[in-house]
């Protein structure tokens, strides 16, 4: 057993885990940190990258997994249980059409570290905007969110298609834009992430289904145990700090990392590699 291998399956589980929910780019981070770690090659690391992504999702329905019985168990008969449902499906339908149409064109053009780290800095201004701007909080809770409300987080969502981007930053920030509370938009990222994550994951493992191998059973064991624990934690930690905190503080470490990657790929300090 290649002890160095599951060493860097549980640094690339906690950069999952601890970045997937937080407004900083799971995506991205993970880009660069397999590149510095020279994490497998590029079609396997894919294939890795998608399982431990499940163990995010698994530390979202057990943290919320009382919500999530109560959900299911009164579907049809239950109407905040069919307005969440409901809700769900609407916002996640944007990224996945928009993700079936232009997902190889993204693939091809904008997975690379350079692109990445402009992202992290666009991304980073953009929420400095939305911190500047007055906001006007009218829905407080997830259980207000409306149909068209929805559909407004699902176009917030789909622009995370952008590596780099951050798909719950673009939704929180989003939400807060369209005028849901802090611990809403945070909240319904959560609550969105399941089925979008769970969806695209099956579906990217079921079409690299010829690259796997029960070789890689441990590291992407250990990457998934380690994604599933440090997301946990992240999700608990920032649903207690946006109730008193707001974004400012990830928008300066956008900017910052990204400005790191830059110097280093143009200055040939760092060989980042191009996928």
């Amino acid at each position: 057993m290649d002890i160095l291998l599951l060493i860097k399956a549980a640094i690339m589980g906690l950069v999952e885990g601890a970045t997937e929910f937080l407004p900083v780019s799971s995506t991205g981070h993970l880009i660069l940190a397999g590149d510095l770690l020279n994490f497998m090659d590029h079609e396997k690391r894919s294939v890795f990258e998608i399982a431990i992504q499940l163990g995010a999702i698994l530390a979202i329905v057990w943290e919320y997994r009382q919500r999530f019985v109560r959900t299911f168990t009164g579907l049809g008969r239950d109407p905040l249980a069919n307005r969440l449902l409901i809700n769900l499906a609407i916002a996640f339908m944007p990224l996945a059409v928009l993700g079936l149409l232009f997902g190889d064109i993204i693939k091809a053009y904008l997975f690379k570290p350079v692109p990445v780290a402009i992202a992290f800095i666009v991304g980073a201004f953009i929420i400095l905007w939305a911190e500047k701007r007055k906001k006007v909080v009218t829905i407080q809770t997830v259980d207000d969110i409306r149909p068209l409300d929805a559909l407004k987080l699902g176009l917030a969502q789909a622009v995370a298609l952008i590596p780099g981007t951050s798909r719950s930053g673009a939704t929180i920030i989003g939400g807060i834009l369209f005028g849901l509370s802090r611990t809403a938009a945070a909240e319904f990222s959560f609550f969105l992430a399941v089925p979008t994550l769970g969806i695209a994951s099956i579906y990217s493992m079921y079409k690299a289904r010829d690259l796997l191998s029960v070789d890689d059973l441990a590291p992407w064991a250990v990457g998934f145990i380690f994604s599933f624990i440090s997301a946990l934690f992240v999700v608990r930690a920032l649903i207690r700090y946006v109730s008193n905190h707001d974004f400012t503080i990830f928008a300066w470490y956008r900017i910052a990392f990204g400005v790191i990657v830059l110097i280093t790929a143009y200055t040939g300090w760092v060989n980042w590699t191009v996928h």
